[in-house]
């Protein structure tokens, strides 16, 4: 239950092979520079460039994936440093093709579109190059910035080593004098199973205690992130670095705002849902690790085969092409499955237009993990279906619509559970799997959203960044959103630091709940029979990444650009919380 490396290449020699071609195909496209005014030299530039960039793909998958199986292998993070070397040099060697190609025109690139139908794949990559025409910089600006990259990239890559590659599982006594391991891939399913609450803040504080031990360097890791994105915005004309984040795609401004504050604005539900924790479990004071605390115990365990065939039972609602690719994701040698000391935690999915997908889970056999293989598999059918219905220039769908396809998964495995013949404690359990699904995907990311906000503007106005200024916007989005003083939490003021998307890839985590609010809205569509739902949805995942992603979601039938889709997930909660109320009482 490993990744068969092999699907991507036979070799390591192989992979080195490949590392060779794409430099040397890098300098052959390089001499198409002053040259790419001719129909002819364009296309032919276009053809190759395409062919490279799917090489790179296979080289990028390859080492990533063996580097987030164990980052503290030195081949796995020297394999990875090569790769981020060979990035900036391909990254410096073509920087002078966007402002080259802005240089010739919008009129005379669309007059080579009109002319050679097999220039017409690429009119959505020109439609953004041209509207973000503005912030593209001359030749020489841009090769500069282009050689930074590898130096900027670092930042990133420090904040995993200091988090993954230099931490270490953790011995914790329990109150009943049991000795368990503890590291961020296990610690949740602890903090669901022990009933004591002391025990579950001992795990707890296992974990986080690493982030307060080293919270003055995470700070610094992080602020050197946001200038790196201060000096972006300034070089590329930005008004902020939201700005810079969301224009390339087209998303306006108001999606992100509305966003985070209609969430802000509706959290009765979230506070009436922990108060009925506090009550149940006769908490004198609730904290964050009681959050995880199952009403109602199950020992019920989901292996991981039995979690692949509850997933197949459940997508046969869907049928047809998407059944067969619900299958095919998960194949043997395309899932790595299992924790191991130095593999990264979470899970994700991941893919090379040629050479197929790719999904990390660290599977615990519980209920949880079953939807996270859900979710994941999600991600993976819609890369499947992008990569089948569009060439590799518009495959690549973006963040903004990827989390449709995974949280509408869920949404499916949901009901699939919930229509089986359940007793009372498992609906109790499944409705609680779903509110918290609705907290961690929509509420908490918005948190984190709010949170990245706050942290941007201290930058970019000139304001110390230090631990504690990051920590006082975390106290304060806290007790707003739940009403949690994590003051009394300790070490839980420095969740910001165990935050990888925070550092990895800046205003990612808003686009969860939004892609959370857009897949609700087409789920329920294609759940209540509606004609068009399946058919718009499916076109959606075929689209992958040939339009602006607020049109691919508007053409599947939701306007993110109004208040409604977040409202629905607020009424959502506020109804599964008053469900749960009653099942409880009469438990």
């Amino acid at each position: 239950m490993n990744w068969n490396y092999k699907l991507i290449y036979e070799t390591e020699a192989d992979f080195k092979n490949d590392m060779a071609n794409v430099l040397a195909e890098t300098n052959e496209l390089a001499s198409f520079k002053g040259g790419l005014n001719n129909k002819d030299n364009l296309k032919l530039f276009l053809t190759k460039s395409s062919l490279m960039e799917q090489k790179l793909e296979k080289l990028i998958i390859y080492s990533s994936l063996q580097y987030a199986k164990n980052s503290k292998d030195i081949v796995n993070q020297q394999r990875d440093s090569e790769i981020m070397t060979l990035f900036a040099k391909i990254n410096s060697a073509l920087a002078f093709v966007e402002p080259e190609l802005i240089s010739i025109g919008q009129d005379k690139i669309e007059n080579y579109l009109y002319e050679d139908k097999e220039l017409t794949t690429y009119k959505y990559y020109f439609a953004k190059l041209f509207k973000n025409s503005s912030h593209v910089l001359d030749d020489k600006s841009e090769s500069i910035i282009a050689n930074y990259s590898q130096a900027i990239q670092g930042f990133n890559n420090l904040h995993d080593i200091l988090a993954v590659a230099d931490n270490n599982d953790e011995e914790v006594i329990l109150s009943d004098g049991k000795q368990i391991r503890v590291n961020a891939s296990n610690y949740r399913t602890y903090l669901e199973d022990l009933e004591e609450q002391e025990d579950r803040q001992k795990v707890f504080e296992s974990v986080f205690k690493f982030y307060a031990a080293h919270k003055q360097s995470f700070a610094a890791i992080y602020n050197g992130i946001m200038l790196s994105e201060l000096a972006n915005m300034k070089n590329r004309n930005y008004n902020s670095i939201l700005e810079s984040h969301l224009d390339i795609n087209n998303i306006p401004k108001e999606v992100f705002l509305s966003l985070i504050n209609t969430t802000k604005e509706n959290t009765s539900a979230i506070k009436k849902y922990y108060k009925l924790r506090k009550d149940y479990f006769k908490l004198k004071e609730i904290h964050t690790y009681d959050r995880f605390l199952q009403f109602k115990k199950s020992t019920k365990k989901y292996s991981y085969e039995e979690a692949k065939e509850i997933f197949f039972a459940a997508v046969k609602k869907i049928g047809g092409d998407f059944e067969v690719k619900a299958h095919q994701v998960l194949e043997d040698g395309r899932v790595d499955v299992f924790p191991q000391d130095g593999k990264q935690t979470g899970a994700f999915s991941t893919g090379s237009y040629e050479k197929g997908t790719f999904i990390m889970l660290n599977h615990t056999d519980t209920l949880d993990s079953v939807f996270t293989l859900a979710h994941e598999a999600g991600h993976s059918i819609h890369t499947m279906f992008a990569n089948e219905n569009q060439e590799y220039i518009n495959s690549n769908y973006v963040i903004f619509v990827a989390e449709i396809a995974s949280t509408f998964n869920e949404s499916l495995l949901l009901d699939y559970l919930l229509e089986r013949d359940l007793d009372q404690d498992t609906k109790i359990a499944l409705l609680q799997q779903e509110i918290d699904n609705i907290l961690s995907t929509f509420y908490r990311q918005s948190l984190f959203a709010d949170f990245e906000y706050q942290a941007h503007k201290l930058v970019e106005e000139g304001k110390a960044v230090t631990y504690d200024s990051l920590s006082n916007i975390m106290i304060d989005l806290y007790k707003a959103y739940y009403d949690i003083d994590i003051k009394s939490e300790k070490y839980k003021e420095y969740v910001w630091a165990y935050i990888p998307h925070l550092f990895n890839t800046p205003f990612y985590v808003y686009q969860y709940a939004t892609s959370y609010a857009a897949s609700q809205a087409i789920y329920a569509k294609v759940k209540t029979g509606d004609p068009k739902a399946l058919d718009d949805y499916l076109g959606l995942l075929k689209a992958g990444g040939s339009d602006f992603p607020i049109n691919l979601v508007k053409k599947a039938g939701v306007d993110l650009t109004k208040k409604d889709a977040f409202m629905a997930v607020v009424n959502r909660l506020e109804e599964l919380v008053n469900k749960l109320e009653t099942l409880l009482k009469a438990s």
